[in-house]
């Protein structure tokens, strides 16, 4: 699929090629861990997860652009996190490409995600609202919100 000009991918972990997943979980690293120093396990065993998806771009010379993970919560709801776009590919509509994407592959349902507070609005592009109080994760203010099952 391609939408704003990069193809989208998405796959589980054990269908991602090597490469491109050393690529995806790099890009999470220097945008989480280096970039914005939080000090958190990044690699947390959610991509394990039998029903995990992993969502990325491409861009011409096959690099990783941006990246996002999907997840399906024991309560039935679907969760993004892990949303990185690459420094040289910010401002091109990757990241909105991707959670478009993810949204669709989320079908009916609730979807929720813990936000870095400046993005809230960005996110609200997408129907999700602040769904609680903030909070701090490792130094950085985050919401939390929920997009409703649509048409209910």
């Amino acid at each position: 699929m391609s939408t704003g000009g990069l193809p989208l991918y998405e796959a589980a972990l054990d269908d991602v090629p090597p490469r491109v997943l050393y690529e995806l979980l790099k890009l999470r690293v220097d945008v989480f861990v280096v970039e914005q120093e939080c000090a958190y396990p990044e690699l947390d065993g959610r991509d394990l997860e039998p029903d995990a998806l992993l969502l990325w771009a491409q861009d011409a010379a096959g690099r990783v652009a941006g990246t996002l993970r999907l997840l399906r919560d024991a309560d039935g709801t679907a969760r993004i996190g892990r949303v990185a776009t690459a420094r040289e590919a910010r401002g091109r509509g990757v990241a909105a490409d991707l959670m478009a994407r993810a949204l669709e592959l989320a079908g009916d349902v609730e979807v929720v995600l813990g936000a870095q507070a400046h993005l809230e609005h960005w996110y609200g592009r997408f129907g999700f609202a602040v769904d609680g109080p903030r909070y701090d994760e490792d130094g950085i203010a985050h919401v939390p919100m929920r997009r409703p099952v649509p048409g209910a």
